[in-house]
Formats: structure tokens, sequence, C-alpha cells
């Protein structure tokens, strides 16, 4: 059997790595200063205390502590009222 193809090119002979999004830290872990929380596109889940959003919306943080999840109803941007999730460190 021939290790290499015959002739002509393919067009999709590549990939992109995976993002590695998600929840780094569980409820009730304990976090370092400059600890990743949270990986994120966009903003699910909001920072609170304690805690800072890099320019990715990666959130980080910044005193040492225990991570706290939560829930905060905020008013969108056409008026309607939703749960958003919120992270902080106690």
């Amino acid at each position: 059997m021939a290790h290499k193809k015959a002739a002509g090119t393919t067009k999709n002979g590549r990939d992109s790595n995976p993002r590695y999004l998600g929840i780094k830290l569980a409820d009730g872990d304990t976090a370092q200063v400059g600890s990743i929380v949270v990986r994120q596109k966009g903003v699910n889940i909001m920072p609170g205390r304690n805690v800072k959003m890099g320019k990715d919306y990666t959130i980080f943080a910044v005193k040492d502590g225990k991570v706290k999840f939560g829930t905060k109803r905020k008013m969108s941007f056409d008026s309607k009222m939703e749960k958003k999730g919120i992270v902080s460190v106690i």
C-alpha cells in the first residue's frame, strides 16, 4: 500500500484545537490568587466579589478563598428580567 496520497491536494486536512471552556473550580473549592474559575465565550456567568473578568471573558480570582456560585436577576437590553449566574470568591 502507498503511504502517500497519489495526486492532488486535500482541502480538509487540518483541524483547530479545542477551546477548553467551562467551569474550572466548583462551588466550595478553594481558589488561589490568579487561578481561573470559569472559561467562557461571552458573559454567561458574571463576576462577583474578589474575581475579575479578562478580555476573553475568563473569570479569575484576585484573592484567596472559597468559590461561591449564585444567581442574580438582571435587566437585559430589551427590558426583560433574566437570571444570570454570578461567581464570587469568599
